[in-house]
């Protein structure tokens, strides 16, 4: 079935696209204001499979770390339209859902899916946290929070 005959598939993409999207250019620049251009950026997200030899593997290597992000992206993306159409409680406050969307993503990612990674390994810096955060807050939690309520609300799917 063809993403554009199936409004869950397509509403489902289109908005993994948007908060990875948001997500990576939001991460590219606090990359960049700390020094680090977007391909050690991009070879950081692929150091989580290939180790520290993705620091070495040059534009190929970055290219994985992309194709990894949007991966991550999306299957949050799923995650969130699937646990939103079961569960009403999500529905009364977008932004707090998103905000707490948001802070569960940072939460698992940084303190479950990162130390089971092949990542190198260093402090956890609050400061730095408190901003990765506040970043998929703003560019994952509330826009799926907001696109999964329009969506839902235009087709009345439960």
């Amino acid at each position: 079935m063809k993403a554009y005959r199936n409004p869950s598939l397509k509403a489902i993409l289109l908005s993994g696209l948007l908060a990875g999207t948001l997500d990576i250019t939001a991460a590219i620049i606090q990359a960049g204001i700390g020094g680090t251009g977007p391909l050690k950026l991009l070879q950081y997200v692929a150091s989580g499979i290939f180790g520290t030899a993705a620091f070495s593997g040059g534009v190929l290597f970055a290219f994985y770390g992309l194709v990894f992000h949007y991966f991550i992206a999306m299957c949050w993306t799923i995650l969130f339209f699937l646990v939103y159409r079961k569960l009403d409680l999500l529905r009364y406050n977008r932004i707090m859902t998103g905000v707490f969307y948001g802070i569960f993503i940072g939460c698992i990612m940084n303190f479950v899916v990162v130390p089971l990674s092949e990542v190198p390994r260093g402090p956890v810096r609050l400061l730095s946290l408190v901003l990765a955060i506040s970043i998929l807050i703003v560019a994952v939690g509330l826009p799926l929070s907001f696109l999964a309520h329009r969506f839902y609300s235009r087709t009345g799917k439960k």
